[in-house]
């Protein structure tokens, strides 16, 4: 019988730091998967996240998300991906799981502490509400156009029914 591979508590708690690859598309255009890689570093007990910080947490049942920290509440956390569009309500200390420390990017290792990274983070979240706005504006006209063009395919086919040359 194979071994079954720890979780990511487990091997936080054994190890201090995980390198993992990114899975998803809500972190781009940070982090790509099958490209980008990211390490992780376990909060301590009592360590709390900071705005603008990139973290591991545990949505329940069982999911493990890569967000960014966009607000910190006395109580818990607002939480979104740099490429999604809902903000994620509800997330607590307890839920937290590890910190974002560094990450490869097209084949380069960044450290969080860099300006250009520190500048990155603060700027995806100030300018998330054009953002917002451009990928509900896409997904509204999308369904606009799909509408529309399923309208007049099936208008289409309808005036076809007779077959050509028929009377």
């Amino acid at each position: 019988m194979g071994e079954t591979k720890p979780s990511f508590e487990e091997y936080l708690e054994s190890n201090g730091t995980l390198t993992y690859s990114n899975v998803g598309v809500s972190m781009m255009p940070l982090l790509k998967q099958g490209r980008d890689l990211f390490t992780l570093v376990k909060l301590k007990e009592g360590e709390r996240a900071k705005k603008y910080d990139t973290v591991l947490y545990r949505r329940p049942p069982d999911r493990h998300v890569l967000h960014r920290v966009i607000k910190v509440l006395p109580d818990g956390y607002v939480i979104r991906g740099d490429n999604c569009v809902k903000k994620e309500y509800g997330i607590t200390d307890s839920d937290m799981l590890a910190v974002m420390t560094s990450f490869v990017h097209r084949g380069k290792e960044h450290s969080v502490n860099e300006r250009g990274y520190r500048f990155y983070s603060r700027f995806i979240v100030f300018i998330h509400p054009l953002v917002s706005l451009k990928l509900r504006m896409r997904s509204f006209l999308g369904r606009v156009y799909r509408r529309l063009f399923k309208k007049s395919a099936s208008a289409g086919s309808r005036r076809g029914e007779g077959g050509a040359g028929g009377k």
